[in-house]
């Protein structure tokens, strides 16, 4: 199974009211483990940069002028995301930009299956935060690098927060590290999986210890149970 888990930065919150696509991250996953391809492309929205979108990515118009227009890059875009179910914190925001685009360009919509990290926080965890941020802290994943939005970057801590939400089945994603490609939409296979540096805490609470340890007990000395105690 082929994931890819990505993340946008738009000029604005409406494709309808003006505003455009200018960053693109995406970090794939083959069966709920990281391959090291990612993805990442600045893109020129073709207008200005609001104040207020500003101060949440630090893209400037002046920095995004020189990059490639959306459909400079769709086919490149197109091809690395096809096939692949999409991972998204909030995806109806993110997919409604790149519709709008893929559209705007002459290109059909994604048809591609979708994962909203964001509803599935909300469902394990209700009444709770679910922000990207508050998830990081809930999980115990670095987000310090973070200090401004970043596709590439949001994309890898994702990446950590959807492998908790799944069960935990993560192997030390690296943020920003050789395994990243910034810029140029390029992909990068270099990285490699490591174990984690500290055990996850168990789930077993004293009192299911003991109770286990009274049932294995009864079972006898033959029970396959008292070899993994010894």
């Amino acid at each position: 199974m082929r994931e890819i888990v990505m993340d946008t930065e738009t000029t604005g919150f409406e494709p309808s009211e003006g505003h455009r696509l200018v960053e693109i991250g995406g970090v794939e996953l083959v069966n709920h483990m990281p391959t090291g391809r990612t993805y990442h492309q600045y893109i020129n929205p073709e207008r200005d940069m609001p104040e207020e979108a500003f101060n949440v990515h630090g893209l400037s118009a002046d920095f995004l002028r020189p990059q490639p227009k959306f459909n400079e890059i769709a086919d490149d875009f197109v091809a690395f995301f096809t096939g692949a179910t999409l991972v998204i914190h909030n995806a109806a925001f993110d997919m409604k930009f790149l519709n709008f685009e893929l559209e705007k360009s002459g290109r059909p919509k994604l048809q591609n299956k979708v994962v909203d990290t964001l509803a599935i926080a909300r469902r394990r965890f209700p009444g709770s935060p679910a922000s990207l941020d508050a998830l990081c802290r809930r999980f115990g994943i670095d987000n310090s690098s973070r200090t401004l939005h970043g596709a590439l970057l949001d994309s890898e801590i994702l990446a950590e927060v959807y492998l908790e939400l799944m069960g935990g089945r993560q192997p030390d994603l690296v943020l920003g590290g050789a395994g990243s490609s910034r810029g140029g939409g390029s992909v990068d296979s270099q990285w490699r999986p490591r174990a984690r540096p500290v055990p996850l805490p168990s789930r077993l609470t004293a009192d299911e210890a003991a109770a286990h340890a009274k049932l294995v007990e009864k079972m006898g000395e033959a029970a396959i149970w008292a070899r993994y105690g010894s």
